[in-house]
């Protein structure tokens, strides 16, 4: 394959503390195109110092948006979406180049759902019940006061609206600490936000590593709530740190989703759609269906489809439109994904496909397709965020439930066969969302985890719902 051509962008980009970019002082990240390895950009290395000024603007501007008129917030959150649709190539752009997602996919999902989200939430304010009568009890719905906001480098913008949105329509005020891998678009977002009319001090953004400013935020008694999406071992920790305080946390961490194809599937869908949500984002999305379910007795047929389909994956440069799967989003985590591969190799997985290499110094791995997998074995039961798939037999329907809910983690999953006998075992599974045939992506549904995937629910009504405190009122 071919190698990347180039650097694409050369930022310097700062904090965003009471309104105004703030430069920060001292060592600076370098932000990696990991399709190139080299640097495009720098953030500041920010300080504890550094969150207790987020901390207090975002305190002393709550005062004032926690009292402005819902539908007035949900205007400013109305023009944050117009917003972020009008710097769309911006957005693509800056995703492409700080963490690898090919640009049809940073065009199409990375710039193009915030959009939708933050449209979608603030189109609840006049719907939404704010407060209600039970029996001689008023019960209001009231913002949870400052949220820190801790976000990961997969989906940078998508992941920081999801909270951010919400948030600022519930009357609450932000200070976020993007990752340090993929910060650049919450730089767009703080000037979208304020050119919306956001008061200064209620979005605030300061960089740096999570154990310094993602603990500063957890552990701040300035901060009344931490919204939290990573790792798992990331978000036990937040859990941790945050619980000296007893703030409110809500966590939506990693997976190991099931796709299963039940004997009555039409696998050629099955299989099309299964390795799409597998390898979507380059496999580095937490709901990727990264284990594949099949009957036994039709195994060596889907994997030979599945090797067929996976052959149309081309991989390289992803600021080209025909890339399908670009680098990970940095040398770490491409020797993570290779070092897992390895792993299914030792461990007596079939490998019934994999990629070819890309000529580059970039952050590239072979997509890889097992066969064979056993169930409890490394490659199925940990979360690898990476172009790889396991392909994981069952002897009859009772097993296949068995094998898909033995995971630790239960954030999604899909079920393909007949509609109503698909619908039926999609219930027993144990997950956060299931898709049933393909079903779409909803961004006004709840989204969010069982088990060790997570608390709390992001997106839609259920999203609002996370950044508000209840009361009752008795008369």
């Amino acid at each position: 394959m071919a190698a990347p051509t180039g650097t694409r962008t050369g930022d310097t980009s700062g904090h965003w503390i009471g309104g105004s970019p703030d430069a920060g002082e001292g060592e600076r990240i370098e932000v990696i195109d990991p399709a190139t390895g080299q640097a495009v950009a720098s953030v500041p290395a920010g300080s504890a110092n550094d969150v207790d000024r987020a901390v207090a603007a975002a305190r002393t501007a709550f005062r004032e948006w926690s009292q402005v008129p819902v539908a007035e917030r949900a205007a400013v959150v109305t023009r944050i979406s117009e917003g972020l649709k009008a710097r769309g190539a911006d957005i693509a752009a800056a995703v492409t180049s700080e963490m690898g997602s090919p640009i049809t996919f940073s065009r199409a999902v990375q710039a193009g759902l915030p959009v939708h989200t933050s449209a979608g939430v603030a189109s609840l304010a006049g719907s939404f019940p704010w407060s209600e009568e039970i029996g001689n009890s008023l019960v209001v719905r009231e913002p949870v006061g400052v949220v820190g906001a801790i976000t990961p480098w997969n989906y940078p913008l998508h992941q920081i609206v999801a909270k951010v949105a919400p948030a600022l329509l519930a009357g609450c005020t932000v200070v976020l600490k993007p990752s340090e891998i993929a910060p650049l678009t919450a730089a767009i977002l703080a000037e979208v936000a304020a050119e919306a009319g956001l008061p200064a001090g209620a979005f605030n953004v300061v960089h740096g590593h999570g154990p310094v400013v993602g603990e500063a935020i957890a552990a701040h008694p300035g901060v009344d709530m931490v919204s939290f999406t990573g790792s798992t071992r990331a978000g036990k920790r937040v859990s941790v740190v945050a619980a000296d305080t007893v703030k409110r946390v809500a966590l939506e961490l990693g997976g190991k989703s099931a796709n299963v194809i039940l004997d009555d599937a039409d696998l050629g869908k099955a299989v099309k759609v299964g390795l799409g949500n597998a390898w979507i984002n380059g496999g580095q999305t937490c709901t990727a269906w990264s284990r594949m379910l099949v009957p036994a007795t039709r195994h060596d047929e889907i994997v030979e489809m599945v090797a067929a389909a996976a052959a149309r994956y081309t991989v390289g440069d992803p600021t080209q439109d025909s890339t399908r799967i670009g680098p990970m989003s940095s040398a770490a985590q491409q020797q993570r994904v290779n070092g897992y591969i390895e792993r299914g190799t030792a461990d007596g997985a079939t490998v019934a496909f994999s990629g070819e290499a890309v000529d580059s110094p970039g952050a590239f791995v072979r997509p890889t397709v097992f066969a064979g997998v056993a169930p409890d074995a490394v490659i199925a039961q940990e979360e690898i965020f990476g172009p790889v798939l396991s392909v994981i037999p069952y002897a009859d329907e009772e097993q296949a439930v068995e094998i898909a809910n033995s995971s630790i983690y239960g954030l999604a999953g899909a079920v393909f066969g007949e509609p109503e006998h698909a619908l039926a075992v999609a219930r027993r599974l144990r997950t956060g969302q299931v898709d049933v045939n393909g079903g779409a992506f909803n961004p006004m549904a709840p989204f969010g985890g069982y088990k060790q995937s997570g608390n709390g629910r992001e997106l839609g009504r259920f999203g609002l719902e996370e950044f508000l405190e209840v009361k009752s009122i008795q008369r």
